[in-house]
């Protein structure tokens, strides 16, 4: 199949690039590198050997998008594009708001215009707020705590609405955890612009000497050490996780959590990075961040029941992996 992946030059699409292409699909990306960089697509051709086609477009702009659909015979997308700092939401809710919806929205309309049938979309796990763990698909979703998860969940109904007024058209729901790691190859892993959002390359940043210690937000939580507690899934298996959901789409809306079903607190991510790795990691609490809960991990049985999906890689490979990264980055 043809697959349009948008935001394909970031952590988890150029991942996902690599899974299907690995699968026998081809892939066109869509994305405007507000956080990402070109560079990342060369890597995803020399891992794979296959070419990738670039568009450097806005998914927001409607007009664009509605260009590169009439060239190419589209069978399914894969929607990344978007805002994904949860503290950044809260302080810029506007700015979440307008990317993160309208993007799904002019998606969403192009598929219908063109004929595309299957949607995969890059949900959060945050969209259950603060429910008990572990996270089952067939919740009832609370409010969540910031205006990012408010976004994947409007998105979600979204893609519902349509999917009902639409027969034929068919969407994937993926709420995923926290991706950590990074390809083995070492060439492509998170790199984000700036400051890290995400606890990892924030550990391997310190771990390389850029950053002079890990910052780690609240340490009395309800939880083993006070510390969050989050369910870590290595990203090549999260990317393996949409190959599968595209693979086995069928008509209607379709939820899958796709986590280990296991939960780490961020001291104990730290300590198993030191441990797989020889290199300690200093670091200082302070205040809790805005938006964030306790407690979170996956109940994942349905994806491998339905999709025939399991988390395969452990914490020390997501921990390894990651350092070869930055190392090499």
């Amino acid at each position: 199949m043809n697959i349009l992946v948008t935001g394909g030059s970031g952590y988890i699409g150029s991942h996902t690039c690599i899974s299907l292409l690995e699968a026998g699909h081809s892939v066109i990306v869509a994305d405007n590198l507000s956080n990402s960089k070109i560079g990342v697509l060369d890597e995803v051709r020399n891992i794979t050997n296959k070419e990738v086609v670039f568009y450097k477009i806005d998914v927001t702009n409607a007009e664009a998008l509605d260009t590169l659909f009439s060239k190419h015979d589209i069978d399914g997308v894969i929607h990344f594009a978007g805002f994904k700092a949860v503290g950044e939401s809260v302080s810029a809710p506007s700015k979440y708001y307008f990317n993160n919806i309208v993007s799904t929205l002019v998606l969403a309309e192009a598929c219908q215009k063109y004929g595309v049938r299957k949607f995969v979309f890059s949900s959060s796990a945050t969209v259950y707020g603060d429910n008990a763990v572990p996270f089952v698909e067939t919740m009832n979703l609370l409010p969540t705590t910031n205006p990012y998860g408010e976004t994947k969940a409007m998105s979600e109904r979204i893609l519902t609405d349509i999917a009902k007024a639409n027969p034929g058209f068919s969407v994937a729901l993926l709420r995923y955890f926290n991706p950590v790691g990074a390809h083995e190859s070492g060439m492509i892993g998170e790199a984000p612009n700036g400051l890290p959002n995400n606890l990892m390359p924030y550990v391997t940043q310190v771990a390389k000497g850029k950053l002079n210690k890990l910052r780690v937000f609240g340490n009395d939580y309800p939880t083993v050490d006070g510390t969050g507690v989050r369910d870590y899934i290595h990203v090549v298996d999260l990317a393996e996780g949409h190959v599968a959901a595209l693979d086995n789409l069928h008509e209607g809306t379709h939820v899958f959590n796709l986590g280990t079903g296991r939960g780490t607190s961020v001291l104990e991510l730290v300590r198993a990075f030191e441990k797989a790795n020889n290199i300690e990691i200093p670091y200082e609490v302070v205040d809790r961040r805005l938006g964030d809960i306790a407690s979170f991990y996956a109940d994942a049985s349905k994806a491998e029941r339905e999709l025939a999906w399991k988390a395969k890689k452990d914490l020390v490979s997501m921990c390894r992996d990651a350092w070869r990264f930055e190392k090499h980055h």
